[in-house]
């Protein structure tokens, strides 16, 4: 059956390139590595062989600022954007090293490949690609569909347990954000967030109280007067890193980031039963240089990215599971959607997202920018 492609986004479309039929082809060196590029003329989207990762998300403009990359490029070798942790987040075991598996799960070290044809027509394309993960035992699928004149990205992800057994584990999208997209004071957060817990040691250096229960997104800090994470916080020698929980009462829960100075808002809309925690990670090793520099959204099933050993040993967090169970032979589905959308000068973030029939609309403070 093919997946459905009705979205609706508003932008200002007088700096946008005209939209033309989805397109998608491959590129053997895309930052030095193959992959796919798929274009629908308003918006570029590139997927990576290598752990199957998002590398580029941007809007196909004749404005530079619009149409920056967000994503995360790392100088070398490395995650690059948006990369799928599965089925652990965090490192390995010391017997999982054993056996050959590194940190955030083998689904982001494989090879990914084309698992069938591409669903097209005149309006929409459906890309499907994914991989094989043989040291434990699954197989992992996605579908990515784009549509004509339309930021909006809907992808659906399948996971295939290959054992006779029941099993846990743990699925994150790790959402890696990068320079010059993040840029300490400029880098502005917003989520549909509710309590959270902080860090015990991943504090920016000390900035709020570690291990301490919160309100999202105002951190305590030792003189009483709360900080808020929106901002950009990391500083060399001191990550940032906070858990948070996602509002179950509501079908589907997201994220929206920006730069002040740039004129373009990325956002994530997931079902929230599937996902529900969200954490923030921020990096900055350098102050003399962007390089390195990161802010990665991570929304999925763990709290924390300790691998999955301690995830089941914690077995719950404020009341919440900290892992999910696969059952035997079983296949199972999710999905987010990606929206990228242009805003004003002076726009000053976002207090709510929803997801109506495949349609987005975001909820600007003091106006909506979508329908």
């Amino acid at each position: 059956m093919k997946i459905a492609a009705s979205f609706a986004l508003v932008v200002f479309a007088g700096t946008l390139a005209s939209a033309q039929s989805p397109t998608v082809r491959e590129d053997a060196n895309i930052y030095g590595r193959p992959g796919w590029v798929l274009e629908t003329g308003t918006l570029r989207i590139v997927l990576l062989r290598g752990g199957g990762h998002i590398a580029e998300l941007r809007l196909v403009s004749t404005n530079p600022r619009l149409s920056i990359n967000p994503m995360f490029i790392p100088v070398g070798g490395g995650y690059m954007g948006h990369l799928v942790c599965f089925p652990y987040y965090g490192p390995a075991s010391a017997e999982e090293r054993a056996q050959g598996l590194s940190s955030h799960g083998e689904a982001g070290s494989v090879e990914w490949q084309q698992t069938r044809p591409p669903q097209t027509d005149a309006q929409s394309l459906t890309f499907f690609y994914g991989a094989d993960l043989p040291k434990t035992q699954y197989r992992i699928e996605r579908a990515v569909t784009v549509a004509t004149g339309q930021s909006t990205v809907l992808v659906e992800e399948w996971i295939e347990n290959l054992t006779a057994d029941d099993r846990p584990y743990n699925r994150n999208q790790h959402v890696t954000f990068g320079p010059p997209f993040v840029t300490p004071g400029r880098n502005i957060l917003d989520m549909s967030g509710t309590r959270g817990i902080t860090d015990s040691a991943r504090t920016a250096g000390g900035k709020w109280n570690e291990s301490r229960l919160f309100q999202w997104p105002d951190a305590p800090r030792s003189d009483d007067v709360d900080l808020s994470l929106r901002d950009f916080h990391a500083i060399p020698g001191g990550q940032a890193y906070t858990p948070v929980l996602t509002d179950r009462s509501k079908p589907y829960s997201w994220f929206t980031i920006y730069n002040a100075d740039y004129p373009v808002l990325v956002g994530y809309v997931f079902p929230t039963k599937d996902h529900w925690w969200i954490a923030d990670w921020q990096n900055q090793p350098r102050a003399d240089s962007p390089a390195g520099t990161a802010r990665g959204i991570e929304f999925g099933t763990s709290p924390f990215d300790e691998g999955l050993r301690k995830s089941v040993e914690r077995a719950q967090m404020l009341g919440v599971p900290t892992y999910k169970l696969i059952g035997a032979r079983q296949r199972i589905s999710t999905t987010f959607t990606i929206f990228l959308r242009e805003i004003p000068q002076g726009f000053e973030g976002v207090t709510g997202v929803t997801l109506e029939n495949g349609k987005v609309n975001v909820i600007g403070r003091g106006a909506s920018i979508g329908k």
